[in-house]
């Protein structure tokens, strides 16, 4: 007997044709490998595996805008075993070992390390970053944090599922965080003068004791019309920045991205924030130099290092022109990305756009000046600390 065979004996009876399937007497295998009891090879362990939408946190607004190795499958039906007194003329059939040839004589590794899922390998280029936290969630193994989970897989649906182009976002926004320090930025306090009443955050339950996600909607407002002095509150880029990161950041505490217990899909994902933009008052003929970079810098951080959390956008109180403009839009933009934007020329009408919301009577919920019956903004929302 050699050492990868097995000596197993059957019943060669002349006398039966149609006894049942040999069954193992006398097995024996060297110590270092596994024998299968099968006669066929182990089988390798198979693979498996896990919209570019336009910037999902501060969608560009108009120009004027602010911004498991498988062992084998067991056998069906396994014979009886028979007798040693009723065997004769015993014969000897080599099993194959564990180690399953190719039709070319190369070996195939039954113990090959599956490769690693898109999620896998989003959360490897995490790691390698070192800095550990994206929108208050503490970055951990996918596989076992629901949190981790979605923060990763909103990198993947962001760029439709292209693991490169995700990989360099998720990379980029983790050196920004580690640069920026957006939680230190909620923290900060900032000129009443230049932003009171500019920027907030509010919070709408169906229950407040629920825990499902779509159980809340989470709205930033952004009332630029209301700033005492353009100057003054677009003139310092960096400060305006830092501020409207604040606020984003704020958001992100009301939605709670580090609680969730749902994990998201490409075609799943409740973890998302409404967001007005209040032109009232504001010029769309004359524009501040300041005001353009402002809103230039806001989109491009926003797009950069807050992908797939735009549920919609609404754009308010935008003069009937702007209106037109976006209807001409809907012709050549994508659906995909146009069905966000929502301008109105009359805010009174914002909350007739929320009866599809599981969280019910939404519209209701909303300040008086935009068609509910809720608290006004300085009463019930949240803003970045003023003094």
């Amino acid at each position: 007997m050699s050492e990868q065979e097995a000596k197993v004996e059957v019943d060669s009876s002349s006398s039966s044709k149609s006894a049942p399937a040999a069954a193992p007497v006398s097995l024996s295998a060297p110590a270092t490998g596994p024998v299968a009891a099968s006669a066929g090879p182990v089988a390798a362990p198979s693979e498996t595996s896990a919209p570019s939408e336009t910037p999902t946190s501060d969608q560009p607004a108009p120009a004027t805008a602010i911004d498991a190795v498988a062992a084998p499958s067991p056998s069906t039906g396994a014979p009886a075993a028979i007798p040693t007194s009723a065997l004769e003329a015993p014969t000897t059939t080599a099993v194959p070992t564990g180690d399953a040839s190719s039709s070319s004589g190369s070996k195939k590794d039954a113990t090959a390390v599956p490769e690693l899922t898109p999620i896998a390998q989003l959360w490897s280029a995490a790691k390698a970053v070192g800095h550990p936290e994206v929108w208050g969630v503490t970055l951990a193994d996918p596989d076992t944090h629901v949190p981790s989970q979605i923060v990763l897989q909103k990198y993947l649906n962001a760029n439709d599922g292209d693991l490169a182009k995700a990989k360099d976002q998720l990379v980029k926004t983790l050196e920004w965080r580690a640069k920026t320090k957006p939680l230190d930025l909620v923290k900060k306090v900032y000129s009443k003068a230049k932003f009171e009443g500019l920027g907030f955050v509010t919070t709408y339950r169906d229950d407040a004791a629920s825990t499902e996600p779509e159980g809340k909607e989470v709205f930033t407002w952004n009332v630029y019309g209301g700033a005492k002095s353009i100057d003054e509150t677009f003139g310092n880029l960096n400060e305006f920045i830092e501020w409207r990161v604040a606020l984003m950041e704020l958001a992100l505490e009301e939605l709670s991205l580090s609680t969730a217990t749902k994990a998201i899909t490409a075609d799943y994902d409740p973890y998302k924030i409404f967001q007005v933009h209040d032109y009232k008052s504001i010029s769309f003929l004359r524009q501040s130099p300041h005001v353009k970079s402002a809103s230039s810098e806001t989109i491009k951080v926003f797009a950069q290092n807050y992908p797939e959390l735009l549920k919609e956008k609404f754009f308010v109180n935008v003069p009937a022109i702007m209106g037109f403009v976006y209807a001409f839009m809907k012709l050549f933009v994508a659906p995909k990305t146009i069905k966000k934007f929502h301008p109105m020329s009359n805010g009174g009408n914002l909350a007739l756009e929320f009866a599809d919301s599981k969280v019910k009577a939404l519209g209701e919920k909303l300040p008086v000046e935009y068609g509910g019956k809720g608290g006004d903004l300085n009463a019930e929302g949240r803003e970045p600390e003023l003094k």
